[in-house]
C-alpha cells in the first residue's frame, strides 16, 4: 500500500529496552535515525507513545483509577519531551500536543495545525492520550491516525507481531503474517483494547505491528522487508 502519512505508535516498554523501565538512550537514538529516514522519503509522520515504562495501571487495588489514569497520562507527556528531543538531535523539527494545558511544554491539539505541521516535515507527538480516565492509548492511537488522516499505524512493540497465545509462555506460540482485527478481538489476543479495535474498523485503519529492537524495523514497515503483522480492517 502507498504510505503517505503514518502513525507511529511505540510502547513504553519497548522504549526502555532491556532495562524494562525508564529509557535506553541506544534505542531511542535508534528510533530517532529511522525517522529521519522516513522523512527524507518524503513520508509525513506523527507519534503516539505509551507510558509503561513508567507506570502501568494501578500500584494497589485501592488506588482511585481515575487518579491511576491521570499518572500515566502525565508518564505519556514524559516519553513524549524525550523521545521529541532526541528527534531534534537529528535535525527533525518536532511538536508536542496534548489535550489538555501543560505548561509551555506542549500546545493544545489542533488538527489543522498538526497537519500543516506534517505537511511541513516536521513530526507531532500526540501525548497525554485522550484526557480522559478509562481510555488507554490504543484509544488515542486510532483517533489520531483517524483525525490526522493517516494511512496506516506503524505499532511498535517489544514483541515482533500477533501470536495465536503468549511466546513468553507458550513455546510453540504461532506468529501470524496477516490477520483480521475482528479475528483479534474474538480470541482476546490483547494487540490492542476492544473499543479501539472497534473503532479501527469502522473507520477502516489497518495497523503494521512489529518489534521495535528489530533492525531498521520501522524503515521496512514503509519502505519494505516488513517482518512483523499486519493486521487487516
Amino acid at each position: 500500500m502507498e504510505m503517505k502519512r503514518v502513525l507511529l505508535k511505540m510502547s513504553g516498554e519497548a522504549l526502555a529496552g532491556d532495562k524494562k523501565q525508564g529509557f535506553d538512550e541506544k534505542t531511542v537514538s535508534d528510533v530517532s535515525k529511522q525517522v529521519k529516514k522516513i522523512l527524507d522519503k518524503g513520508i509525513e509522520l506523527c507519534v503516539v507513545i505509551g507510558g509503561g515504562n513508567f507506570w502501568r495501571g494501578r500500584t494497589s487495588e485501592n488506588m482511585d483509577r481515575v487518579k491511576a489514569d491521570s499518572i500515566g497520562m502525565l508518564a505519556t507527556v514524559m516519553n513524549c519531551i524525550y523521545t521529541a528531543d532526541s528527534f531534534r538531535t537529528y535535525g527533525i523539527k518536532t511538536h508536542i500536543m496534548t489535550p489538555f494545558v501543560c505548561g509551555n511544554m506542549t500546545e493544545l491539539f489542533d488538527k489543522d495545525k498538526a497537519i500543516e505541521y506534517m505537511k511541513n516535515g516536521e513530526v507531532v507527538f500526540f501525548a497525554g492520550g485522550i484526557g480522559h480516565p478509562y481510555f488507554s492509548t490504543d484509544m488515542v492511537t486510532v483517533l489520531m491516525a483517524i483525525e490526522c488522516e493517516a494511512d496506516v499505524i506503524l505499532s511498535a512493540k517489544a514483541i515482533d507481531g500477533v501470536y495465536d497465545s503468549d511466546p513468553k509462555l507458550n513455546p510453540n506460540a504461532k506468529k501470524y503474517d496477516s490477520i483480521n482485527m475482528s479475528d483479534i478481538v474474538d480470541n482476546k489476543l490483547g494487540v490492542i483494547d476492544l473499543a479501539s479495535a472497534v473503532l479501527a474498523m469502522e473507520n477502516k485503519k489497518p495497523m503494521m505491528l512489529f518489534g521495535l529492537n528489530g533492525e531498521d524495523s520501522i524503515v521496512k514497515a514503509v519502505t519494505g522487508g516488513f517482518t512483523g503483522t499486519y493486521v487487516n480492517v
